[in-house]
């Protein structure tokens, strides 16, 4: 996650499980105050509820962290029961199961992909095609690793007695905001994001996937949240992404600013704009004339609001999901929606 503070993971686990302790204890307490000056008692609401956001935001951390250690565990411990119960190593289980039952990419899967990113890939197209096949065929091996594994899930009795922390959702506007998906889908996911993110763009598989995996049940809204300290150059990349919407050519847009940022250049937006086929007149006025700069202004207030202090942020139905989490985080919290929903 890129944050103002670039504090390190470790200490931001550290420092987490530390306040929470800290406000374990006030709750053994309650009724008690945690302090007092000259006399007048400090109560544990006015500890707590201006920073309730933040309590949430590390109780979320740590819960994932610890989720994603069981899951961890219970798979490495499926994966070893089957080894033994067909009396082979868990490698060779592996092979059997999921190696052998990969097809090889084919050279016209690799000729489509080619074709539909070629405007993002750089370099040697003999090269390309290599990290193509590369990349598809490991997609393919972790496709199939996930489905072996949900087959043992099924026929396996599996009970996660750890507790998630209580629910706490936030309104997240999303009126005027580009997103792809159904209007009405069951499950909102409200990304603030920077062009200029590295862990902004990594984010951008597990969306893919979730994308593929969910259907028209997920919507996915963008808003902005350039932060200025450490892109200096973009905001005028989201005023950029905005005029790009007013063509219809945000989503087309928005990926080519992540497959190359970042670049400071002013010119680059305007080289993206014809790149994907906009009206670069029409372009070009917009975002000289500072058109949205306001707009993307108030989206970086909101998040501030709702306490986003980094990017990538998500609110999945308004649950806050912090950094570019692995897609299990992301799978968890949907399925617990659509099953509220259900």
């Amino acid at each position: 996650m890129h944050n103002r503070r670039t504090l390190r993971t470790g200490v931001i686990v550290s420092l987490s499980l530390a306040v929470i302790c800290f406000f374990s204890a006030i709750a053994r307490t309650a009724g008690e105050p945690v302090a007092e000056v000259e006399g007048v008692a400090i109560e544990s609401d006015e500890v707590e509820k201006p920073i309730a956001g933040q309590l949430t935001k590390l109780e979320e951390q740590i819960y994932n962290l610890k989720r994603q250690r069981i899951d961890a565990i219970i798979n490495e411990r499926l994966f070893a029961k089957e080894a033994a119960k067909r009396k082979v190593t868990v490698a060779q289980l592996l092979d059997s199961e999921v190696t052998a039952k990969v097809s090889l990419v084919t050279e016209q899967e690799i000729e489509s992909y080619y074709k539909a990113n070629k405007t993002k890939l750089k370099g040697d197209e003999a090269q390309q095609r290599e990290q193509i096949r590369s990349a598809l065929q490991n997609q393919k091996l972790s496709l199939r690793r996930q489905e072996f594994l949900t087959s043992l899930r099924a026929d396996a009795k599996i009970v996660v007695n750890l507790k998630p922390p209580a629910i706490i959702r936030a309104q997240v506007a999303v009126d005027g905001a580009p997103f792809k998906g159904p209007a009405k889908a069951p499950v909102t996911i409200v990304e603030f994001t920077d062009f200029h993110c590295p862990f902004c763009k990594k984010s951008l598989a597990p969306l893919a996937q979730l994308e593929a995996q969910y259907g028209d049940r997920v919507k996915l809204v963008f808003r902005d949240f350039p932060i200025d300290q450490l892109h200096p150059a973009a905001r005028k990349a989201h005023e950029a992404a905005r005029c790009a919407n007013d063509q219809g050519k945000f989503w087309a847009y928005h990926d080519k600013l992540f497959a190359t940022a970042p670049r400071a250049s002013i010119e680059n937006p305007k080289t993206y704009a014809k790149e994907v086929g906009m009206d670069t007149a029409a372009f070009d006025k917009c975002l000289s004339n500072a058109k949205y700069q306001a707009a993307v202004q108030k989206d970086i207030d909101e998040g501030a609001r709702l306490g986003v202090t980094g990017t990538p942020a998500f609110f999945i139905n308004g649950r806050l999901l912090v950094g570019a989490a692995p897609l299990e985080n992301f799978v968890r919290v949907i399925d617990d929606e659509l099953a509220r929903v259900q």
